[in-house]
């Protein structure tokens, strides 16, 4: 006889299609590591509360789509936002449009560890661990901000991917659909054409953050609304013969009060990984491969149609 339980799953799985994927939080960076330049993650402990990392806080999440391991997410349950998200960028090798997915939820940070499935996120549920869907109405100006940009998936599943919760944090809308978007449409048009390997295919590392602000400030009164987010890429460069990288940052407010406060912001493009950790604390490539004092601003000119800002 078919018990209550398994009639309601099966009644909720006929109502809110289910995404055929395997949740996985893992015990640690290792289990995941692949997404990450020589397996090492970022230094971010100026962001996590403490020198060693909580692990009852901090969840690693091998974000996972069909069966397979797309990207990694340090992920803040307190927040309820990711800490930042790390993609290996091959290239788009399947292009064209496709229906964007329901936005997705971890059922394991909810301490459900014997989900098989990865449901779609549901209108009307509380998450203890996470942001829901509900969590996010109300936006009071902000929308949700990819960390890992759908566009830089490589294939649709790859897309699709990142349309977890667990990949957004809350971000100004102007600042979401403007500079920041620039920014990762340049970065992506520079590492298509510098970033080759031998094959022809493509290959850099990606992590992307996001700072936390310490003043309570939450929307809906439940996710961290960020004071800034990052972004850092590094590749070896055929074209150039050595190593590349750069890095970019911007307050998570409205363009127009971004450009009142900070006219740097406004016109320098990007910044060196060094100038990223002496101004956000964060280490993004830890070891020697990455340059630390270098600039992808002399791509701009022979890189045609890619949205890249004015270089100074």
């Amino acid at each position: 006889m078919t018990s209550m339980k398994m009639w309601y799953l099966l009644l909720l799985a006929a109502v809110l299609p289910i995404v055929p994927t395997v949740a996985e939080v893992v015990k640690s960076v290792s289990d995941c590591n692949q997404f990450l330049l020589n397996k090492t993650p970022p230094d971010v402990t100026s962001i996590l509360e403490g020198k060693k990392m909580d692990e009852n806080r901090y969840k690693f999440i091998c974000q996972t789509y069909d069966k397979e391991r797309r990207f990694l997410t340090l992920y803040d349950t307190k927040n309820k936002i990711p800490v930042y998200s790390a993609y290996k960028y091959t290239g788009e090798t399947e292009k064209g449009t496709f229906k964007r997915p329901k936005w997705m939820i971890e059922p394991q940070l909810e301490g459900k560890t014997n989900e098989k499935m990865m449901c779609n996120a549901d209108d009307n549920t509380i998450y203890v661990k996470q942001a829901g869907i509900k969590d996010y109405e109300n936006k009071e100006g902000f929308n949700k901000g990819h960390l890992i940009p759908y566009s830089y998936g490589s294939t649709t599943s790859d897309k699709k991917s990142t349309c977890t919760l667990t990949n957004i944090v809350p971000q100004a809308i102007t600042f979401n659909g403007g500079s920041w978007s620039t920014m990762e449409k340049c970065v992506k048009c520079v590492m298509d054409k510098y970033c080759k390997i031998n094959n022809g295919g493509t290959k850099a590392y990606v992590v992307t953050g996001a700072i936390p602000n310490d003043r309570n400030k939450q929307l809906n009164n439940k996710i961290n609304i960020p004071d800034k987010l990052w972004s850092a890429f590094c590749c070896y460069s055929p074209k150039e013969k050595k190593w590349i990288a750069s890095a970019h940052w911007g307050e998570n407010v409205s363009e127009n009060e971004s450009r009142k406060k900070n006219e740097k912001y406004k016109t320098s493009g990007f910044w060196t990984l060094e100038e990223l950790l002496n101004e956000l604390k964060v280490d993004v490539f830890p070891g020697k491969d990455c340059p630390r004092h270098t600039k992808i601003t002399k791509f701009y000119p022979k890189s045609n149609n890619c949205s890249c800002p004015p270089s100074t």
